[in-house]
Parts: C-alpha cells; sequence; structure tokens
C-alpha cells in the first residue's frame, strides 16, 4: 500500500506562506524527527528585564528567578491591588510567596479570602503558568469589569504560582531532572531518594490510601502529615484564616478533571450535591472557551484513590468550597493534538518521547508553551467558582442585612405603636 500524507508546512494554517507538501511515511516520520529535535528559543533563566505585567512573555514557562522578579513587577505596577507575602520557606531555604489581589471597600467591611494555588508537583509547569495568567488578566481587565471589581472589594484572592519552589527549580536544572514530580526534602537514613510528594503530605485521611511508604516512590507521603515546611506553610496559613476562607482551588495538570472532595473512597463531603453542581456549572464555562470537555467528581470516581490532599484538608477544616484543577491533555499521546496545541516545540527529542511512553502530559513536557488556550480555559472555570462563591455569601449577608433592619424597624413600630397607644389613653382620660 503506498500510503502519503498531507503536510502543512508553516506554523498555523492561516499563515501566509503555508503550503500543502505531499510525502510518505517515512519522509514524515523523517520531517517529525526534525520537528521536534529542532526545537525554538527558551526562557533560559539570564532574566531580561520585567518592564510591566503587559511586556512579560506568558507564552514561555518561566525559570524561578523570572517568576520571583514578574511578582515584584505585579506588586510595583499595582499597588491598588496586589501585595505580596513570604508565608514560609523550602527545605533550601527559598521564599514561598503569595500574591494577595484584593481592593479596599468603602464601608471598611471584612473581607473573605480565596485561595489559589499552583506548582505542588514540580514537572507539572503549567500550573505556575496558569497562576501568572490568572493574575495577569485579573490586573488587566478588574478597573472595565464592574462584577470583578465589586468581588475585589468583597473577597482577598491569594494566588500562590509555586509551593513547590525547590522542585519546580530542580526541573529546570537538565533533561534528565525535566520530570521531577516531589519536594527536595533529604533522603531517609539509608535510602539516597529525595522528596516527598506534597499533596499527599496534608492532614487529611493521610496515609490511609493511593499512596506509597517508599521513599523512593513518585506518591511518597513522607514521615508524618505536615512533615514538609511546604505543605506545612499553606496548613499554617489557612488554618490562621480558615473562617474567612470560602474557596480552595489548587491547580495541577493533566485529565481535564474538576476534582471535588474527597479523595478517600468511603468519605463524602457534606455539601457534595453542590460541589458537583458548582463544578459542572465551571466545566460549562471552560467548554465555551474552545468546546474542551472537563469532568467533573471526586477523585475516587474519575482519576484514583488518594489521600493527604491540599483540596481534601481544605474541606476537612472547613472551607465550604475546594476543588484541584487537572488542565489539558488528557495525559494521552497525542490528546487533542496537544503537540501543537499546547507545545509549539519541546527541547528534547529524549524528553518528550519519554513522556510519550509514560503517557505524561505534553504540556508537561515543553519548555515553550501555547499555554494561553487551557489557561484561558481554566480562568474561566475558576472566575466561575469565585462568582458562585461570592454571590452566594454576599447576597445572603445583604438579604441578612435587610432582614435585620427589616425586624429591627417591625419592633420599632410595635414600641411605637404602644407608647402612642398609652399616651392617647391617657390624653382621653385626662379629658374626661
Amino acid at each position: 500500500m503506498n500510503l502519503k500524507y498531507n503536510l502543512l508546512v508553516g506554523q498555523d494554517q492561516g499563515r501566509p506562506g503555508a503550503r500543502r507538501v505531499e510525502m510518505t511515511p517515512k519522509c514524515w516520520m523523517l520531517r517529525l524527527f526534525v520537528l521536534i529535535s529542532s526545537g525554538l528559543e527558551t526562557s533560559g533563566g539570564s532574566g531580561g528585564g520585567l518592564q510591566s505585567t503587559r511586556s512579560y512573555d506568558y507564552t514561555k514557562y518561566h525559570p524561578m528567578d523570572e517568576i520571583y522578579r514578574w511578582m515584584e513587577d505585579v506588586e510595583r505596577g499595582n499597588p491598588e491591588l496586589v501585595s505580596s507575602a513570604v508565608y514560609g520557606h523550602t527545605v533550601e531555604g527559598r521564599n514561598i510567596t503569595l500574591l494577595k489581589l484584593g481592593l479596599d471597600n468603602s464601608e471598611g467591611r471584612e473581607k473573605k479570602l480565596m485561595w489559589v494555588d499552583c506548582g505542588i508537583h514540580a514537572r507539572e509547569w503549567i500550573a505556575p503558568a496558569f497562576c501568572q495568567w490568572f493574575v495577569k488578566e485579573i490586573v488587566h481587565t478588574y478597573k472595565t469589569n464592574e462584577k470583578l471589581e465589586q468581588m475585589l472589594q468583597n473577597l482577598d484572592v491569594y494566588v500562590t504560582p509555586v509551593i513547590n519552589v525547590d522542585g519546580y527549580t530542580f526541573t529546570w536544572a537538565n533533561d534528565s531532572t525535566r520530570l521531577w514530580r516531589k519536594s527536595r526534602s533529604l533522603p531517609l537514613q539509608g535510602s539516597n531518594c529525595y522528596g516527598v510528594d506534597l499533596n499527599r503530605n496534608f492532614n487529611a485521611n493521610w496515609g490511609t490510601v493511593g499512596v506509597s511508604f517508599d521513599s523512593c516512590a513518585n506518591t511518597y507521603c513522607g514521615k508524618s502529615p505536615g512533615s514538609e515546611p511546604e505543605a506545612r506553610a499553606v496548613m499554617d496559613f489557612i488554618g490562621r484564616r480558615v473562617n474567612q476562607t470560602l474557596c480552595f482551588l489548587t491547580i495541577h495538570s493533566a485529565g481535564q478533571l474538576i476534582l471535588l472532595p474527597y479523595g478517600h473512597p468511603e468519605i463524602s463531603a457534606p455539601n457534595y450535591n453542590e460541589l458537583v453542581s458548582v463544578g459542572e456549572a465551571a466545566a460549562a464555562e471552560m467548554k465555551k472557551v474552545h468546546g474542551m470537555t472537563y469532568t467533573v467528581g471526586t477523585s475516587p470516581q474519575i482519576l484514583y484513590p488518594n489521600s493527604g490532599s491540599s483540596r481534601d484538608w481544605a474541606r476537612l477544616m472547613g472551607v465550604p468550597f475546594s476543588y484541584t484543577f487537572e488542565l489539558r491533555d488528557t495525559g494521552e499521546p497525542g490528546a487533542s493534538g496537544t503537540m501543537r496545541s499546547v507545545c509549539s516545540r519541546t527541547f528534547s527529542l529524549r524528553v518528550i518521547l519519554r513522556c510519550w511512553v509514560l503517557q505524561v502530559s505534553s504540556a508537561t513536557c515543553c519548555r515553550r508553551s501555547r499555554y494561553s488556550r487551557p489557561a484561558k480555559e481554566a480562568y474561566a472555570g475558576a472566575l466561575s467558582i469565585i462568582t458562585h462563591v461570592h454571590d452566594k455569601t454576599f447576597s445572603s449577608a445583604a438579604v441578612a442585612a435587610v432582614t435585620g433592619v427589616a425586624s429591627a424597624s417591625g419592633v420599632a413600630v410595635a414600641i411605637l405603636s404602644t407608647v402612642v397607644s398609652a399616651l392617647v389613653t391617657a390624653g382621653v382620660s385626662a379629658c374626661d
């Protein structure tokens, strides 16, 4: 059989000068080899000046030093909206830093808290990229989006672009470290294996299901709940503010999933039905962006059982809405055309082939990214959840306030009526 393939030469179909070339399978594979191995410019960490959030290159994955500088730039350029805080330190002494997005409200009322974190698994580069995109969208649109401005007057949104700073930094070292997942905590005595899966280290049914006690395993849950400084930093920060916290979103890849508590198959969240409903509404908003389907459910229902996750911990602590986003793709080689739709090039043929063998997301493999599509989807989903939680909380508060005023007015009218009645009666008696 004489099979032939059509190859479109040019980066996309709409590019001027693109032409269609017919070739045999052998020639097609050779072209594919050259395409994958050639590589494009990556952001290598030397850093150029980050003039503003608008000049920052959101089409690239960035090393940690550039993300730190980007955070400083965002804060410096938007002092009325953005502030930062270091709320923990990694095993290797690096800062775990968040950005706080919020506006003052004229009434001076207490604000509620929304949490968004990324980069708890080192190799999932699309997660920190999304957190940067999320901040960018808010910074660039809140002044022209009345609803968003209102929400930022009622809520403070805390965003941590990278929790696992040591692990993320390690993935940038060379090709052999690119798929590192865990933290960089020191090996146990008698072992030479570094790191803990931070998303198995939270104090939520810790160590019961979907974990390993082998320190060399990717799902090693640590010596005890919260044994790792990165997980402990989140637990301490939110734990002190749990009564203010309405929503906890943690961003991962891949799978196109919206996961809700709990990872343990025998435990169900008390507001399970509402979590499903709000998650499905978010998935519907995400589908509107590029037609991609995100599945909603608990981890045992649609992925696998696990324990010790930050999502489960937040819900157990009393945060009413807690979700994990698993961004594109589905983790299958070639899914959704992801070698072109998520990544424009890989930096190493060996790494990309290894990713295909391990069925690791192409978004995980790439240094240069086209993550604007999944980022836009995830932003739509996150905004849907945040809007629901905001409206539920503050509409209820407004109704309660109105009801309180009405009740108080009713009491006042009753008292006034009694007084008037007594005065009238007294007056009539005096005139008789």
